[in-house]
């Protein structure tokens, strides 16, 4: 697998060492965000709003089972998928089958509705726990429990996929869309590893969404809104207004856009290139502090006294820009290199806001160096 940390000139003892601290800050160090949790669970925080996210359980069981050596990280896996079974899978009432996207540190659920992105990391990162590790009993056979995650994802009574458009939700049941959820890369896999019944629209959503984020994804600057409706226009969402613009959920698209090129080295992917050309060559000259909010047209959005708002995870933004540089193309490779050596030397943020940002520092990290692979 293509390791860009090297192909830059850092050494093999330097890449492995900042993966390995870098996993240690987030899961045992002073800034860390995972946290032990009632018997033998464990979760990751989100600092800045103080409860545990299907999208982070399911991050941090990915960051786990990938990075895994010898079963070295087995436990923190386990302990994160037992978590979200005891306290965040909802085994009654209309949503059942599903699990509560947001919850307290103490098991209390805070929602009764889901947020689809976890339910699609945490197929991915089960499937993945039982090729590597082996399927145990209950919910420790995870390769049955990926396979009814999806299940259920497809046929619930408030599906989160439309089958119409072969296009994933918002959340379930509506009628627009979250591109930074769209993982052609994942879905590749699950028309492999899903039920034999559901793997050929698992095949037809990988097309769909690649289509979707050619359009989702402005033609000049390549960015893209937090929201967008079926036909990738803009979906504003409020109030408050605004989820139609460049910010915090939005960064993670062309982040994926990256993945898929490095995934899937078959599949045509120049307008994916294009994408990541205009974007990284759009912010390679902007300091990671002065990173804005942004109409996808590149505007900044300016506060009420005309002051640039600046971005609330600008370290995230920095780390996905990083990853996305996997999908650029050579005529980009000058804006591509300023922009991961940047990242290189830019440590993990600290504070109240570290949860987002570090963990798509932590999914750039392995991504560069080869590690962020099937």
């Amino acid at each position: 697998m293509k390791n860009t940390f090297a192909d830059y000139g850092y050494s093999p003892e330097e890449i492995e060492n900042r993966l390995n601290e870098t996993f240690y800050d987030i899961f045992e160090g002073m800034g860390r965000f995972y946290f032990n949790g009632i018997g033998d669970t464990g979760y990751f925080m989100d600092t800045g709003n103080c409860d545990a996210r299907t999208e982070g359980m399911s991050y941090g069981m990915l960051m786990c089972v990938m990075l895994d050596e010898d079963g070295d990280k087995k436990e923190y896996f386990d302990r994160m998928w037992k978590f979200a079974m005891d306290f965040m899978y909802m085994d009654e009432g209309y949503m059942k089958g599903y699990f509560a996207w947001s919850v307290a540190p103490d098991g209390k659920k805070n929602a009764f509705g889901p947020a689809p992105d976890g339910e699609e990391f945490f197929a991915m990162a089960l499937f993945l726990a039982g090729r590597k590790w082996g399927d145990g009993e209950g919910i420790y056979n995870y390769t049955k429990w990926a396979k009814k995650i999806l299940r259920t994802c497809l046929h619930h009574h408030s599906a989160m996929w439309d089958k119409r458009t072969a296009l994933i939700r918002f959340v379930p049941g509506c009628k627009f869309s979250d591109p930074s959820y769209h993982l052609m890369h994942f879905y590749h896999y699950f028309a492999l590893w899903a039920e034999k019944a559901d793997r050929p629209f698992w095949k037809r959503a990988e097309e769909e969404s690649r289509k979707f984020l050619l359009k989702a994804c402005h033609p000049v600057t390549g960015m893209n809104p937090e929201y967008a409706k079926m036909d990738g226009t803009p979906e504003p969402y409020g109030p408050p207004e605004g989820h139609g613009d460049f910010y915090s959920d939005a960064y993670r698209t062309s982040a994926n856009i990256g993945l898929d090129v490095l995934w899937n080295s078959d599949v045509d992917h120049e307008g994916f290139s294009k994408i990541a050309d205009n974007l990284v060559t759009f912010f390679a000259d902007i300091p990671t502090e002065k990173f804005g909010k942004y109409k996808i047209d590149g505007t900044p959005i300016c506060n009420p006294d005309g002051t640039p708002e600046k971005a609330l995870h600008p370290i995230g933004l920095l780390a996905t820009l990083a990853q996305t540089t996997l999908a650029c193309s050579p005529a980009a490779k000058e804006a591509a290199e300023k922009i991961v050596r940047r990242f290189w030397e830019t440590p993990l943020r600290q504070g109240e806001r570290r949860y987002y940002d570090n963990c798509l520092y932590m999914f750039a990290m392995m991504a560069l160096s080869g590690k962020y692979a099937v």
